[in-house]
């Protein structure tokens, strides 16, 4: 693969990059931050692609590395504006009601629910970006199945 069709390959994941980024991070420049980082290390490190037809797969576990490298940054700081300001439940009224309650899922099943659904990857294409066996995969997708099927019921009575 050369630099002009991984740039293409690029522009045509915008949606998938950054629904894979909004399930790790919740701020919009997070994202666009961690989409920015892993562009650039595609570019730089597209002598280790080894096959073409895995560069879709290749360029979301770099961006899911970016993410929790982001994330380990942002635990240790924490700014004035949030120590003062703790965020309002109204600041996260613009997703759905199916995005939330993906959200209130823990980081590993999420990010199992979005690559598998949301973006269509098969179990096995799931295991390899994450570095997990594929029944891992599929033992997280059941546990967030049930969890959201107990939360709708909850929510339901």
């Amino acid at each position: 693969m050369n630099k002009e069709q991984l740039g293409q390959l690029i522009i045509a994941s915008e949606d998938t990059l950054y629904h894979v980024a909004k399930t790790l991070l919740s701020d919009d420049a997070d994202c666009a931050d961690a989409i920015q980082e892993t562009i650039v290390k595609a570019f730089t490190k597209l002598h280790t692609l080894r096959q073409d037809s895995y560069a879709k797969t290749w360029l979301v576990k770099i961006l899911i590395n970016e993410c929790y490298s982001l994330m380990r940054g942002k635990k240790r700081i924490v700014s004035l504006e949030e120590y003062q300001y703790p965020e309002t439940a109204g600041e996260e009224a613009d997703y759905s009601d199916l995005y939330e309650a993906i959200r209130q899922l823990p980081t590993e099943i999420r990010i199992c629910i979005i690559l598998y659904y949301l973006e269509g990857y098969s179990v096995k294409e799931t295991a390899k970006i994450l570095d997990i066996t594929e029944s891992a995969v599929k033992n997280r997708l059941a546990r967030a199945r049930s969890r959201m099927r107990s939360e709708l019921q909850q929510a339901a009575t």
